[in-house]
């Protein structure tokens, strides 16, 4: 915590107030409006997918799998921060992360419904999506259980539910602050009915403590399972490209580092948007540029790991890392070393990781570095073999674009709406951290 952050009162005040008193109804609007017409874009895409089905996307052979599973993994890949900077942090004992986990954590949870969709949508009949849940029916049929699609099914819905609840109890004790302080009637009943009944008795922080650390510690593996099975779809099969054993490590790195980007440049947007830079601080700032950098150059050794390791391989290996560099989709490869790696060098530069348009920047190059780097390892591994009548480029069309645009719409909209009618920060765990830092001097 900066030692110009304000007292107490004043953080309570300064969070709580927010719903009720918003102070940038303009820029909301502005922002929720922007959400609003790619939402509109998301229905008419969605409603031509149902009645023409998937064939409406690029997807054909041999690139069976294109946009849909490429922005799956994007998407999953942005919601690991929010459990890594809140749950792992929080084990860790790392106080610094009070002021960041709240929203990180919203943005986990919009993240992963927005990816959540992708495979519903790609089964071609998404309203039969309950199938790859084991449940008694007359049918007496059971899920496939070695399909990727019931993997991703489990690990996805565990992951949703158990960030879920992280949240969730964690904003209880300010809900609770919410509604204590709210003057008009709906905002009591409204903060009142989510708080659960709190008072803020010993033995209620107690129990809630309890709770929190338990999920926490259920949290953190699973992060780390949640995209080390999303790269076993991949690395499981034998094409060349994907049939590697960094994957793992190197996706759940690489997610970390594209989520870190987001987080960074939410943290910019709503320190901007809402006045807090008495709570997010340059230090703040600073301590996300530096998580940056660092899972930066971890998803660089997995890039250095793959292209060794395929040229030690040699054969179909070395062949398909040879046209990642100078194929007809290099535009993707170099894309992501572009974007990923070079803006990332200015954040050894203290000043630039404090500034906030500079990290935001960064963040933006890496988030959409991160996207390149998902449709290149799809895209080339699968576009071309080894007879020339199995040759087949892929090509996005409108409609993957639509969803996609209409699903970042989606995103924006859950996020907006948590930031104009929930504290965006935690008021109590930051009092906890001023206290504390006043205990030790």
């Amino acid at each position: 915590m900066s030692s110009a952050a304000p007292p107490y009162g004043a953080i309570t005040r300064e969070v709580v107030s927010i719903p009720p008193h918003f102070p940038a109804r303009r820029t909301w609007w502005m922002l929720f409006l922007f959400s609003l017409l790619l939402l509109v874009l998301l229905v008419v895409s969605l409603a031509v997918l149902f009645l023409r089905g998937p064939g409406i996307w690029g997807n054909n052979i041999p690139v069976g799998w294109g946009f849909p599973i490429s922005n799956y993994v994007w998407w999953l890949g942005i919601g690991h921060a929010g459990t890594l900077i809140s749950a792992m942090l929080l084990l860790l004992g790392q106080s610094w992360r009070n002021t960041l986990n709240r929203f990180a954590e919203a943005m986990t949870l919009f993240a992963v419904t927005c990816g959540a969709l992708y495979p519903i949508f790609h089964l071609g009949r998404p309203w039969f999506f309950y199938w790859m849940a084991p449940y008694p029916n007359v049918m007496d049929i059971w899920p496939q259980f070695r399909s990727p699609l019931t993997w991703d099914f489990f690990a996805v819905l565990t992951y949703l539910i158990v960030s879920i609840l992280f949240w969730y109890i964690g904003i209880i004790p300010d809900l609770a602050t919410a509604r204590d302080r709210a003057r008009k009637r709906r905002w009591q009943v409204f903060f009142g009915l989510f708080a659960l009944g709190w008072r803020g008795s010993a033995s209620h922080w107690a129990r809630w403590r309890q709770a929190y650390r338990l999920i926490a510690a259920i949290a953190v593996p699973l992060v780390v399972s949640v995209h080390s099975e999303i790269s076993l779809l991949f690395a499981a099969g034998p094409i060349p490209g994907w049939n590697s054993t960094v994957f793992p490590p190197y996706f759940v790195l690489g997610a970390a580092f594209s989520g870190f980007a987001v987080v960074s440049m939410i943290a910019v947007g709503l320190r901007s948007m809402l006045g807090l830079k008495d709570l997010v601080t340059p230090w703040h700032l600073d301590m996300l540029g530096r998580l940056m950098l660092a899972t930066g150059f971890m998803t660089a050794y997995g890039y250095v790991a793959e292209a060794f390791t395929s040229a030690y391989a040699g054969g179909p290996e070395f062949e398909t890392l040879l046209d990642r560099v100078s194929g007809p989709y290099a535009w993707s490869y170099w894309g992501a070393i572009i974007f990923n790696f070079i803006p990332l060098q200015f954040l050894w530069l203290k000043g630039v990781r404090r500034s906030p348009l500079p990290l935001f920047a960064i963040g933006l190059c890496v988030a959409a570095g991160m996207w390149l780097e998902r449709y290149m390892l799809l895209v080339t591994s699968l576009y071309r073999d080894w007879l020339e009548s199995s040759v087949g480029y892929y090509h996005a069309t409108f409609w993957d674009w639509a969803l996609y645009a209409g699903l970042i719409g989606l995103f924006l909209a859950l996020f907006l709406l948590f930031v104009r009618f929930l504290p965006v920060i935690s008021a109590f765990e930051v009092k906890a951290e001023k206290a504390e830092e006043a205990r030790h001097g």
